[in-house]
């Protein structure tokens, strides 16, 4: 009996000594541990896809046009401030919105009005030029270039479709066709027009708008849309490059000639379409354009321009496509002679053609 009662009290002192060492171990040496610190950051989250920057380098160029005539306002469209010197702003918009009015107004997007003078318009190209008091300019944009686009680019639009009441509307699309040739019924007739394709919505009144690549710099001047009940989505635009070949006459008001080459012609780099015409090369091309067919008595016929011949170059100046081709062809005047690098047959050769005929004087 005793010694269970002597094993019962070891056990006992063994616990109390083994708590109370645990305890003294705790209280005067501590284990120390990692500090966790938790840091809450505000973090900012922004759309990836949005265009609101380049929107913005462009909103405030761009104005509605309001055409009258006998003071009856007789339409609208949309221009925009591509220039400005110490008198005037100058406006882009299209010949059609301005055509047979005898007075212009312009209204910026805050709804401030301007009296607008029609400087000069020029009705093949669909394009006019107008001017207004330099005090009335809020922004002026910044040209770009239609030759680098891509198809399925990011495009917009910013316009006045159906006039004030919607005016500053901004419409988001890609790049859906480059270097299309549509026929336009216009009063001095059915003519042919190289356009840029867009899907984004050009409705009433965006006519002379600015069509816009992604980096905020106007690349096309919207000019119609194609309006039937089982298309949607099919807008168009003349490729800034041709425009800008006739802003600065336009701007003095000299009437617009351009040069007539006489041929037709389709991108060297479409080879099926090509093929439909009878057409085969045994290379690829890059660029450059191919002679479809050649009209008789004109300046590409009397150098000797042939069918399936490759217009590579003019006058040192590398063609990438059809729309490229005429805003470099239109950079001359009637008279000069241009020196043409033509693929034909295997070889590369150099062509001088002398420009003597216009475009509007054959029609």
């Amino acid at each position: 009996m005793r010694e269970k009662i002597v094993y019962i009290t070891t056990v006992v002192l063994a616990f109390f000594v083994g708590v109370t060492s645990t305890y003294l171990v705790i209280r005067y040496y501590p284990i120390e541990g990692e500090k966790v610190i938790k840091t809450i950051k505000e973090v900012e989250i922004t759309e990836s896809d949005s265009i609101q920057p380049a929107v913005e380098k462009v909103y405030d160029a761009v104005v509605l046009i309001e055409s009258y005539r006998n003071n009856q306002l007789i339409g609208t469209g949309t221009g925009f401030v591509y220039k400005k010197d110490n008198k005037n702003g100058y406006i882009i918009t299209n010949h059609h919105v301005i055509e047979n009015s005898d007075s212009i107004k312009v209204l910026d997007i805050n709804g401030e009005e301007s009296e607008a003078t029609l400087l000069g318009s020029d009705a093949y190209a669909d394009i006019a030029v107008l001017s207004i008091d330099q005090s009335a300019v809020l922004k002026v944009v910044k040209i770009g270039d239609s030759t680098k686009l891509k198809l399925g680019d990011t495009l917009f639009t910013v316009g006045s479709p159906l006039g004030s009441e919607y005016i500053g509307t901004v419409t988001k699309g890609i790049l859906s066709g480059k270097d299309r040739t549509i026929s336009v019924d216009q009063s001095n007739g059915s003519l042919m027009m190289d356009v840029i394709q867009t899907d984004a919505a050009i409705n009433p009144g965006n006519s002379g708008g600015p069509l816009v690549n992604i980096n905020g710099e106007v690349i096309g001047v919207n000019s119609l849309k194609l309006v039937e009940d089982e298309i949607e989505g099919m807008g168009f635009a003349i490729p800034i490059e041709i425009v800008m070949t006739s802003v600065d006459r336009l701007e003095k008001g000299e009437e617009i000639k351009r040069p007539l080459l006489g041929v037709e012609i389709m991108d060297a780099t479409e080879t099926y379409a090509l093929y439909r015409n009878g057409i085969q090369y045994d290379e690829p091309f890059e660029n450059g354009i191919a002679v479809i067919s050649v009209q008789p008595n004109t300046p590409a016929a009397v150098a000797g321009l042939k069918k399936a011949d490759v217009i590579l170059e003019i006058n040192g100046t590398k063609i990438t496509g059809i729309a490229h081709f005429r805003f470099v062809l239109f950079k001359y005047e009637i008279g000069e002679t241009i020196t043409t690098k033509v693929y034909r047959d295997g070889k590369i050769e150099d062509i001088s053609i002398k420009l003597d005929k216009s475009v509007e004087d054959s029609q």
